[in-house]
């Protein structure tokens, strides 16, 4: 436990030290000189001159437009995730039709393709679209499913018994009726794990929105992260300011971990997933 937190403790303690004089004493384990400069800076509370006085860059970061955009883009992600995975799954486990399995032994192999393979592909799409630096070409390659999410809640469909889904076929009900008023309500458990895993996936994605969205209109938090890294006008980054913004832009994510986590770990082990 210790050793898992240690890192998030030296974030802390670098957020907390003043930056002028953090390469003084750099294996202290408390803060240097203590101050709450750098998350001033981040919450846009401190003039450049008070920045650079602290040994910031004295770069801008619009921490609470590039927060929106984080929770924008990955909420709506994690809900399209969420509800074509599941009627995918629902199809691939508990409806029969002519290359059923061959169709789902294609979804497994797309697991062993890297997503670097298919970035160029999609930018060139994205492009010809017209989408760059738009909200929908960054949520687009991600929103409709995964592989992943297909395999996760097919694990758990093919678990339910079927005498349930046969005795609301006798009551006139239909494969969507089945899904949405039976399946869905007995899965809310795996359902909500894979969203929770989804929602961090999306995230943490880095590379995908620098590509396509790196306007400052769509900047999510972990492009506009990496920018203020490298706005370094007296030629150090602003590490307490960078470790303050990184601490701030995990939390919610920690938080919403420490909380589901034995839902998480509960779902995963009756999916079956090794």
């Amino acid at each position: 436990m210790a050793i898992t937190l240690f890192p998030f403790y030296w974030m802390l303690r670098t957020a907390l030290s003043d930056g002028s004089v953090l390469a003084t004493q750099p294996s202290s384990l408390l803060p240097v000189e203590p101050t709450t400069g750098a998350f001033e800076r981040v919450f846009g509370l401190a003039t450049t001159e008070e920045a650079q006085a602290q040994g910031g860059s004295g770069a801008a970061i619009s921490f609470w437009r590039y927060l929106l955009n984080s929770v924008l883009v990955a909420t709506v992600i994690t809900a399209g995730q969420v509800v074509f995975g599941a009627m995918a799954a629902y199809a691939f486990a508990r409806m029969r039709w002519p290359g059923r399995d061959a169709v789902f032994f294609l979804f497994l192999t797309a697991l062993m393709v890297p997503p670097i393979f298919t970035q160029l592909p999609n930018f060139l799409l994205m492009r010809d679209l017209g989408l760059l630096n738009t909200y929908p070409a960054i949520i687009l390659p991600f929103f409709f499913m995964t592989p992943f999410a297909i395999f996760f809640l097919r694990q758990f469909f093919l678990g339910i018994s079927s005498e349930v889904e046969e005795a609301a076929r006798l009551d006139g009900s239909g494969h969507v009726g089945t899904f949405v008023r039976i399946i869905v309500p007995m899965s809310w458990g795996p359902i909500t794990t894979l969203a929770l895993l989804q929602y961090v996936l999306a995230w943490n994605e880095y590379f995908w929105p620098l590509l396509v969205g790196s306007a400052q209109d769509v900047r999510v938090l972990t492009v506009a992260l990496g920018i203020f890294r490298s706005q370094t006008p007296q030629g150090t980054p602003d590490w307490a300011g960078l470790m303050a913004a990184t601490l701030v832009a995990a939390l919610p994510v920690l938080l919403l971990f420490a909380v589901t986590s034995r839902k998480i770990v509960n779902s995963i082990g009756f999916s079956g997933i090794k």
